[in-house]
């Protein structure tokens, strides 16, 4: 039997800088801040819904014991359903919609939405705040613009300073 393709590049092009959402992961003994991407929800259901128009796909929410689980079935081109299935637990700012919205993310990472993300460079902040600064942002937003062009040729690590703001 041969395997049927279907086209999902809507879902797993490249994340643009305004579909990431970075969160600082830890403060490092030195005052480093280790930032990490995050796609957000709202990146989710507009390429779901760019991929199969709004009618194309459903998520389902279930509560399981501390978090969620998110089950995403599409309907491709020829009426076939495919669902899958993946879940997070509670978040401790907002236990609820942060557990459905990271239940949803990991769910669509089945599909291939953000995959690309696990393979960006560890990125370090060099700031005293506990949270990314408005420069670092930016340089975030050009690093994402470099990786998905093609232009970075840093390595495995990345270090942001204020300094380095043009």
């Amino acid at each position: 039997m041969d395997d049927i393709k279907y086209p999902i590049d809507i879902l797993t092009a490249p994340i643009q800088p305004d579909e990431i959402e970075w969160r600082v992961q830890q403060q490092t003994k030195t005052g480093k801040l280790i930032v990490v991407p995050y796609i957000t929800n709202r990146c989710v259901m507009e390429r779901f819904d760019r991929q199969f128009g709004w009618h194309g796909w459903q998520n389902d929410i279930t509560e399981i014991g501390d978090g969620f689980l998110c089950r995403i079935t599409v309907t491709m081109p020829d009426g076939t359903r495919l669902t899958k299935t993946d879940g997070a637990s509670r978040t401790d700012i907002e236990p609820v919609k942060g557990g459905i919205s990271d239940a949803m993310k990991r769910c669509a990472v089945q599909f291939g939405v953000g995959r690309n993300l696990y393979s960006y460079p560890r990125v370090f902040v060099e700031t005293p705040d506990k949270y990314i600064p408005d420069w670092a942002s930016q340089q975030l937003d050009a690093l994402v613009k470099k990786i998905n062009d093609g232009t970075y040729k840093g390595g495995e690590f990345v270090t942001l300073k204020e300094s380095y703001r043009k």
